[in-house]
């Protein structure tokens, strides 16, 4: 590893890349970042100089107090600036259109636009946006469905904060970062096979018009709320039910429930 005299503040890797990170230093000048990576192969070197701006980050967790936490944490870092947040998937989603985060932060549970609807909501919108799930839920299939709607940072609640800030590190060069029971042959296993067998069958629509009913809506309600007409909210709804081989309102509030669509 080399690290140019010049530089006025150079911080070791593993502070802000994490473990997975070797030879390489970052050095901060003001709101920029510049990244030295040195690898050392054989007789061979290369040396890969990257400057990064000051990475701006969102938010979006229905708990006051993980959002102050997160918020402070990130405030005590001179390069991330946390310009947005959002108590509910769908103020999310506008917070994010006004402020054009380059991450955003999201809980899986989240009311009105779950994380993974969210998600594929934001990807659709701004396809260069990192996602980094702060989440407690580490079951197999939430996994697979977040990776596959463009997830790429994946952050246990349980875990100490310094994977959470290796994590948007990672991001912020363009790399993915798992913690947990989250691990990098998941992710290669993930990318190289087909669809996942118990990968959810209901379309986007689908899932949001269960989260609605699941939260105590009316379909009238749920209407208002997704812009569409209640036939159309009639006809998501039965169809749901029927994929999901489920009979009444209250099993679907237990399938929103066994699969994180909504919290107990």
């Amino acid at each position: 590893m080399w690290v140019y005299p010049d530089w006025k503040k150079c911080l070791p890797a593993e502070e802000l890349l994490g473990s997975r990170s070797l030879g390489s230093s970052v050095c901060a000048f003001g709101r920029h970042i510049r990244l030295l990576l040195c690898v050392v192969h054989g007789n061979e070197r290369a040396d890969a100089i990257m400057t990064t701006p000051m990475r701006r980050i969102i938010i979006i967790d229905d708990h006051d107090a993980i959002r102050r936490g997160v918020r402070q944490l990130l405030e005590s870092k001179p390069y991330y600036e946390v310009v947005g947040e959002a108590a509910d998937g769908r103020s999310g989603l506008e917070v994010a259109r006004a402020t054009r985060p380059d991450i955003a932060i999201l809980d899986y549970s989240i009311p009105e636009l779950n994380g993974l609807d969210l998600a594929h909501a934001l990807k659709r919108e701004f396809p260069r946006i990192e996602i980094l799930l702060y989440t407690m839920h580490d079951r197999e299939e939430i996994i697979i469905e977040v990776l596959r709607a463009g997830v790429r940072g994946f952050v246990l609640k349980s875990d100490a904060e310094k994977h959470l800030l290796a994590a948007l590190d990672a991001l912020s060069i363009r790399r993915p970062y798992f913690s947990g029971a989250i691990s990098d042959t998941l992710l290669e296993q993930f990318l190289d096979s087909k669809p996942h067998p118990l990968a959810s069958s209901l379309t986007h629509r689908e899932r949001e018009v269960v989260q609605q009913v699941a939260e105590g809506r009316i379909n009238k309600e749920i209407a208002q709320r997704l812009s569409i007409s209640v036939k159309t909210v009639e006809t998501h709804r039965a169809s749901a039910m029927r994929k999901l081989k489920l009979r009444t309102t209250a099993d679907l509030v237990r399938y929103a429930v066994r699969n994180q669509l909504i919290q107990a």
